[in-house]
């Protein structure tokens, strides 16, 4: 995949604040013999890590690339700029689904400038057919297919809410223990799987993130607003695109949900969400919108691959986000009505549900159960 909008105005604004975080650059002989050096160290330590990782054994490598392969033959003919893969990750892609770099801690991190990776479903038409107003993007695990089909039959099921259309896609990894063929045949029946060559685990929830916002960028430009949201929620739709309707609500450099102010970072080994100072060294993340479930303007996506390729990864794909926000100058916005979105909440109340946007939920069953009572004729409150 190739940069976008170079030498536009926008590429020039973000160098400019790009300017302002990243340090002087050196003189351009010193820096090429210092490119060439770091180059040559780069393809030793690759090499070196092809063989020793040991996220997947080099008979189970072997079998998912040749599963794969056979996949890619059948598959439709991706889009041009999926086969542009920075230079520097050409020679050793084929050979490793991820780029993985071990820190002192044992901690792995992952490239997450999403043109690192390659498209294996894509739907790109899906956009170019129905001009979306809303798309919501859910990452979810190849595996997890009752997830799907549960949101397909609930607030994944409407294309048209509100007098807008609305599309729901299903964003993956790979995954060696899962029946490629049968991915074939449930995006050949509803067309609405995409999926990337990265390792889908949850370390890698920002490598998701960045190829979610690739594929708006590159695929889906046309579309008004986006929503990244997570496969375990109950989304209030009508009550989304009623907000984003709203007079006042922008059409730039819009970002909105739960907010998460001054929160620190967990140095914890112990915790899921422990992150270790030579990732990000900062004692709080900047503010950010929590990862459940976020909507933003569909400008955002390129501005956020673009600069993706600045900031060191880590882990936390929300506060990621929210560094990103941070390093093009903006910060989100609270949304007209924060109440609407909420995390987790005590007990299923037909009323309050007709309210809010967002809620965590247990299971899957649990969103269809809920579902059903809150579709049932009559007032809900």
């Amino acid at each position: 995949m190739g940069d976008q909008n170079a030498g536009s105005d926008e590429g020039l604004v973000l160098r400019r604040q790009l300017a302002k975080h990243l340090p002087p650059q050196k003189p351009p002989v010193f820096l090429s013999c210092f490119q060439g050096l770091l180059m040559l160290s780069l393809l030793v330590f690759v090499a070196f890590l092809a063989f020793s990782d040991t996220t997947l054994s080099w008979p189970e490598t072997f079998s998912l690339q040749k599963q794969y392969q056979r996949f890619f033959n059948q598959s439709r003919p991706l889009h041009p700029s999926a086969y542009l893969i920075h230079p520097k990750h050409k020679a050793f892609l084929n050979k490793m689904k991820e780029k993985t770099i071990p820190n002192p801690e044992g901690l792995r991190y992952h490239e997450a400038y999403p043109h690192n990776y390659r498209f294996v479903m894509e739907n790109a038409e899906v956009c170019e057919v129905n001009s979306p107003f809303l798309v919501l993007m859910v990452p979810v695990a190849p595996k997890d297919v009752l997830a799907r089909d549960a949101i397909r039959a609930t607030w994944g099921k409407d294309r048209v809410v509100q007098g807008e259309t609305v599309l729901t896609l299903f964003v993956l990894g790979l995954d060696k223990s899962h029946d490629v063929e049968k991915l074939q045949q449930e995006n050949q029946e509803h067309d609405d799987l995409i999926q990337s060559n990265f390792l889908d685990t949850y370390h890698n929830l920002t490598i998701k993130t960045m190829v979610i916002m690739d594929w708006l960028a590159t695929r889906c430009p046309g579309a008004a607003y986006a929503m990244k949201v997570d496969s375990d929620m109950f989304l209030n739709v009508d009550n989304l695109v009623i907000m984003l309707k709203k007079p006042g609500i922008p059409h730039n450099n819009y970002l909105t949900g739960m907010l998460m102010w001054n929160r620190p970072v967990v140095r914890s080994k112990n915790s899921k969400w422990y992150v270790p100072e030579d990732l990000y060294p900062e004692p709080r993340y900047p503010t950010y919108t929590l990862g459940m479930g976020y909507v933003f303007s569909n400008d955002l996506p390129a501005k956020l691959v673009e600069v993706s390729k600045f900031i060191k990864p880590f882990n936390i794909e929300d506060a990621y986000i929210g560094m990103c926000i941070k390093i093009l100058g903006l910060s989100p916005t609270s949304p007209p009505d924060p109440s609407q979105f909420k995390a987790y909440n005590s007990k299923y109340d037909r009323c309050e549900f007709s309210k809010v946007i967002t809620y965590i939920l247990g299971s899957s069953e649990q969103l269809i159960h809920y579902w059903t009572d809150y579709k049932k004729p009559g007032p809900h409150c």
